[in-house]
């Protein structure tokens, strides 16, 4: 397993980070989002998508749990866990197809239990005073090679 850590202290850091990790996502990618309300997750988000699509407005799907963004060839999957009352309901979202067909991001990966993939850009968000903190952690060598090409901002 590889790690990384950024530090962000302002919104528009947030979304530089998340732009580079756009530039680096390909068919098949999974980015799980974890932390708590309020972390940063949905803007994270909402800067990657904006960076792959022409997507003027990119709301958060807390209740309609999955929005798709034509990008390219595929899909970009946002999906907002949070609401699921068990990990089985992913499958009524079309989660299957979306994590193999598309590039995902997911926030409360949690709530999909042990059906959330193994091999993922894992990033977990926490604030400290006016910071966030995104510690990313990757399993696969070739997600770690693109983790490298994420800078320090």
């Amino acid at each position: 397993m590889v790690n990384k850590e950024f530090i962000t202290d302002s919104e528009e850091k947030t979304n530089f980070l998340a732009e580079q990790f756009a530039s680096i996502a390909k068919k098949g990618d999974v980015f799980a989002l974890f932390g708590t309300l309020g972390v940063g997750k949905s803007v994270f988000s909402r800067a990657f998508i904006k960076k792959l699509t022409v997507a003027k407005e990119v709301p958060s799907p807390t209740f309609t749990l999955v929005q798709s963004y034509p990008y390219r060839e595929i899909e970009i999957y946002h999906f907002d866990l949070y609401r699921l009352k068990s990990p089985q309901e992913i499958f009524e979202l079309g989660f299957e197809e979306a994590v193999y067909q598309g590039i995902c991001l997911i926030e409360w990966p949690e709530r999909a239990g042990n059906f959330l993939p193994k091999d993922i850009f894992r990033i977990d968000i926490s604030m400290l005073g006016n910071q966030r903190i995104f510690n990313i952690s990757v399993n696969s060598a070739e997600k770690a090679k693109r983790l490298e090409q994420i800078h320090d901002l």
